[in-house]
């Protein structure tokens, strides 16, 4: 019985032994090794600079001067026109007037290859009018997607769906990725993240 518990108590110091060879909390990742993260509620949203559909250069920091900014990111042409982006749009169109209330901007950006990329934007709102507090920016070559971290980049995908509420500055308020075509964010709780008029 006695070499019994001295067996015991060997194996219990030759594993406390080797317990001591283990650091006792993991080491954490590196911030270098981290993975970019797309902006988050609280965030300040990074800055950009993109053309809209008549070549004229809009500015996130400059749109925010005048109100907060609702950014939404479209799929632009992942080889045709989405429906589901079609129908976002058109939801937030007929809503326009409320966010003109709140003298929030509504920024559309649509992303894909450089080449061809301005025709299919034109298609995409051909026949339609857009409110003047809504812009169609183009994003050729994906680099706002990439700076943002929301490229889809697989075969016949752009971007993730997004929608981000910004206000004047330029703190995300509101921070909606899909991961997939749909589930996109409810244009009642992007005008319910807009800060109030003052």
């Amino acid at each position: 019985m006695t070499r019994i518990h001295a067996l015991r108590n060997l194996g219990l110091a030759a594993a406390c032994l080797l317990g001591l060879a283990v650091p006792a909390v993991p080491a954490q990742p590196s911030t270098a090794d981290a993975e970019p993260s797309q902006p988050t509620v609280g965030d300040e949203a990074k800055d950009f600079e993109l053309e809209n559909l008549a070549g004229k250069s809009v500015k996130l920091s400059e749109s925010t001067k005048n109100g907060p900014v609702v950014l939404v990111v479209l799929r632009g042409y992942p080889g045709y026109q989405c429906p589901l982006c079609t129908q976002q749009v058109a939801q937030f169109v007929t809503r326009a007037q409320e966010f003109r209330d709140k003298r929030a901007t509504v920024l559309l950006v649509y992303p894909g290859p450089a080449t061809g990329l301005k025709l299919h934007a034109d298609e995409f709102v051909n026949g339609k009018s857009l409110p003047e507090n809504f812009q169609l920016l183009l994003d050729p070559d994906f680099k706002f997607t990439k700076s943002y971290h929301l490229r889809w980049d697989v075969a016949r995908e752009t971007a993730y769906p997004a929608t981000f509420v910004i206000d004047m500055d330029r703190k995300v308020r509101l921070a909606k990725v899909s991961k997939s075509h749909g589930d996109r964010a409810q244009v009642a709780d992007v005008l319910k993240a807009l800060p109030a008029r003052e």
